[in-house]
């Protein structure tokens, strides 16, 4: 994310100089529910419906700063990676009626690049994250590129190799760059191939850069921005439509978040994609600062979206948070 937008609130630049420590099993987690989500407790929003969150926090400084989020198939285990260049694993919890509850066996790793070396800020600001068939994929901004992991392994592994970017170099801007990696369905119109969107790496219309990384669709395309609002994730649905998540943050105007929903068949080589606003809120909802989305398999047979937050380690103004929809349609 551009850490420039969130220069004016106090404490934020001191995450920047966080000591990346060894991994500590179990942290300590504690979590408080969230049961509204919208002024007067409103709960649908088109085809959403709020199903419930919770507010999380720990007593270990490590616990802070999430980018991204992805659920391994029993819905239950996540991996999340940390701009501060590190690795988080846990598990969620629900209560009797489904909803979520608390975060357990939560891990930090410190990330590791080629070498098997500790990196830095600059060699280590992970943004987006996406999980395939033995790999998780990483992308990265500041020093901008998509690596491959091994999994099961990552965690104290060396990345494999580093993707392929169909986007020129001197089009990522600093603190900008790809916000997002996700792996569409092998079904879907993209037949697996992974995808990027950047933050606020802008052509000469405005617009964002985006790309297949890989595939006979492999090239770039352009994502329709709307100002003020930047992406932030985005994941796939299981029929290949894909679910942008993006923020705006001003001093005037405070937080806001929107999503939106891009069909699959839309995303090509060459073209410039726009998509249904499913969702937009500001501060006066359960948000905060929204940086990640993932879409999970929920047992009622529906897609269920999963938002969570970054705090930037700024404890006293802004909350890690987790929320999740249902997908009606």
């Amino acid at each position: 994310m551009k850490l420039f937008r969130f220069a004016l609130w106090a404490g934020f630049l001191i995450s920047l100089a966080s000591p990346v420590a060894t991994a500590t099993p179990d942290i300590p987690v504690q979590a408080k529910v969230i049961s509204q989500f919208a002024p007067g407790g409103k709960t649908q929003f088109g085809p959403l419906e709020f199903l419930g969150g919770i507010e999380f926090s720990s007593s270990d400084d490590r616990m802070q700063s999430l980018s991204s989020i992805r659920f391994r198939p029993d819905v239950e285990h996540f991996i999340s990676v940390l701009d501060t260049g590190n690795w988080l694993t846990g598990r969620i919890q629900r209560d009797a009626k489904g909803r979520l509850s608390g975060l357990t066996d939560v891990i930090v790793n410190p990330m590791l690049i080629r070498g098997g070396r500790v990196g830095t800020k600059y060699t280590t600001d992970a943004e987006g994250l996406a999980l395939r068939d033995g790999q998780v994929l990483v992308s990265f901004e500041q020093l901008h590129r998509v690596d491959a992991y091994p999994d099961p392994g990552f965690e104290t592994s060396a990345p494999l190799r580093t993707l392929d970017l169909p986007i020129p170099r001197n089009e990522f801007r600093m603190n900008a760059g790809m916000e997002t990696v996700a792996v569409s369905p092998k079904s879907g119109p993209l037949k697996g191939s992974p995808i990027v969107v950047t933050e606020h790496s802008l052509d000469d219309n405005g617009d964002l850069f985006a790309a297949i990384l890989e595939g006979p669709l492999k090239g770039v395309f352009k994502v329709k921005r709307h100002d003020p609002f930047d992406a932030t994730d985005g994941a796939f649905l299981p029929n290949g439509d894909f679910l942008l998540l993006e923020r705006r943050f001003s001093v005037l105007g405070g937080l806001g978040m929107r999503l939106r929903r891009i069909k699959g068949e839309d995303i090509r080589p060459g073209a410039l994609v726009d998509g249904e606003m499913l969702l937009e809120a500001d501060m006066s909802y359960a948000i905060d600062n929204m940086e990640g989305i993932d879409v999970i398999a929920g047992t009622d047979g529906k897609p269920h979206v999963i938002l969570i937050s970054d705090d930037n380690g700024n404890h006293f103004l802004q909350r890690n948070v987790m929320l999740e929809f249902r997908l009606n349609n």
